[in-house]
């Protein structure tokens, strides 16, 4: 098939962008692949962060085309897209931000029963709900033939919101672009961190993810365990808030900020330090973080919430726990630095990782477009 696939790609930073890249690698093992980036993905005034641009990042071979923002540039880019005459049309969904730029280029690009157009749909709707959710979602939806869900939450989101959906679930590929793990006591000296037992959390920092929780959490778990909690992510929030929030709760000693966006060379060095991750994400739909920790084999410390508890097997890859209990979040967090991590959960988190191929995610694809009109 040729295939044309729409989204972020480097050098925009995230996860979303280096998902892209590695898909647009791995569907050109078997298919002839166009890859189309943006030239603006987010206005600079609706962007949190400090920048949308991995520093230091290689220009990448996506060109970039699409202003997420201009109503002609859509119309423009949906006729090169039919111009190309692919088979198939992918856009990799997350916002319904995009649901009039990804719609309207889907309708431009059409001609006669071509291309098949598929949505990889990170979300349906967002965690954070903003005016025209639902416009823009249905009117990008409309052109979908057929939809890729990475969770059964989404799924389960899709078809209340969307009954006539036609979709497969391929759960969410493990992250290898970062290298394989490295000693950890090596990479603890490059981070400098000294405890005998390191937490990661990692990730852009927004209130839904729940980091307040984890840092009470820490508060109640006893200092005599040796442990420091990294927090890797740039503030999409009030930062000063968890800055006082640590301070009151007198646990400034044990919890260490990296308060900017983790270059793709430096993630190797936070999870080959990292003896667990934790997501104590108040809502969520499903998350990359746990399948980078996979790769890694680091275990993963969940709260049951959205599709997280799906990739989690409750004392063989990681917990399980409430959201929003700090209670129940420090008990799972002591209990599993008493394990021998190792040999209690390396085992099986090899064999977990191993059904997060690219290979099943490039082979649902191919079943999905045979499928869909």
């Amino acid at each position: 098939m040729k295939i044309v696939l729409v989204g972020a790609f480097a050098p925009y930073r995230g996860g979303i962008a280096h998902w892209n890249m590695q898909l647009a690698d791995e569907l050109a093992l078997r298919h002839e692949v166009v890859a189309i980036n943006f030239r603006r993905q987010y206005p600079s005034l609706l962007f949190p962060g400090s920048s949308q641009f991995e520093e230091n990042a290689p220009p990448g071979s996506a060109p970039r085309i699409v202003d997420s923002i201009n109503p002609l540039n859509w119309l423009r880019v949906g006729r090169k897209v039919r111009g190309m005459k692919p088979d198939l049309l992918i856009f990799r969904y997350w916002l319904p931000f995009f649901g009039p730029c990804f719609g309207t280029i889907a309708r431009a690009a059409r001609s006669g029963k071509r291309p098949r157009t598929l949505f990889i749909c990170d979300n349906v709707l967002p965690h954070e709900p903003r005016p025209f959710d639902r416009l823009f979602t249905r009117y990008a939806f409309k052109t979908a033939g057929g939809f890729i869900v990475q969770s059964a939450a989404v799924a389960k989101d899709l078809k209340e919101f969307w009954p006539q959906a036609i979709f497969r679930m391929a759960p969410h590929p493990v992250y290898n672009r970062f290298g394989a793990r490295t000693d950890s006591t090596e990479a603890r000296a490059r981070l400098g961190l000294r405890a005998r037992h390191i937490l990661l959390f990692f990730g852009y920092i927004r209130g839904y993810k729940g980091l307040d929780v984890l840092l009470d959490a820490v508060h109640l778990m006893d200092a005599a365990l040796d442990f420091q909690l990294v927090v890797a992510g740039e503030f999409y929030d009030d930062r000063s808030a968890y800055d006082r929030q640590i301070q009151q709760l007198g646990i400034g000693g044990r919890v260490v900020l990296f308060p900017e966006y983790a270059p793709t060379e430096r993630v190797r060095d936070f999870f080959s330090a990292a003896d667990v991750v934790v997501l104590p994400y108040r809502s969520a739909t499903q998350s990359g973080i746990a399948q980078i920790a996979y790769n890694f084999d680091v275990p993963v410390i969940a709260t049951d919430v959205g599709g997280l508890a799906e990739i989690v097997q409750e004392g063989k890859t990681g917990y399980v726990v409430p959201p929003n209990d700090a209670r129940a979040l420090a008990a799972a967090l002591t209990r599993i630095l008493g394990e021998d991590i190792p040999r209690d959960f390396l085992p099986h988190i090899v064999r977990e990782k191993q059904k997060y191929s690219w290979a099943h995610m490039v082979q649902t694809i191919e079943e999905l477009a045979a499928d869909v009109k």
